[in-house]
């Protein structure tokens, strides 16, 4: 166990927060100012899509972060030298899988803990947002870390 945390813990953890950081303050930037600045939440009042300005928000937020992101771990937290197609559709899978968890759990939850309070639709919902954000960072590293860049095994290591 010791092992695994000193590996899970290590340089790579701390450079992903860092460019965590850097995307955080870029992707909340859109979120958040498509929602309230642009009024998306307008859309959030209909009947058949009731979420809507939530979903294009928060979506937007993580296809313009997501791209920055690819780039700034591949190269600077991971080092990943692979070339071709596979890391980038491992990466947009392992994006639209932690979006979509992180993102389907906030929404439902922050209802349920707040649905009963005074605070307004337009506040849970930011709320929600929010929690999403935090929800995605951690299925997001654990994603990237060891699947959308994992390390080859060294053929020397597996030999002993």
């Amino acid at each position: 166990m010791k092992e695994f945390l000193k590996k899970f813990f290590d340089e790579k953890f701390f450079k992903f927060i860092i460019v965590g950081v850097i995307n955080t303050l870029v992707g909340m930037g859109i979120m958040f100012g498509l929602y309230n600045l642009a009024n998306l939440k307008a859309l959030d009042s209909g009947y058949l899509f009731d979420d809507m300005g939530y979903w294009i928000s928060s979506a937007a937020n993580y296809i313009i972060a997501s791209i920055l992101s690819y780039f700034l771990n591949k190269h600077f937290t991971f080092k990943n030298k692979e070339k071709g197609g596979k890391p980038v559709l491992r990466f947009a899978l392992n994006i639209a899988v932690c979006y979509l968890l992180a993102y389907g759990i906030a929404k439902p939850l922050t209802v349920l803990v707040l649905g009963g309070t005074s605070l307004s639709e337009s506040l849970q919902t930011n709320i929600a947002m929010l929690a999403g954000s935090v929800f995605f960072v951690g299925f997001n590293y654990i994603g990237q870390r060891f699947f959308a860049f994992k390390e080859k095994e060294d053929s020397s290591v597996k030999e002993k």
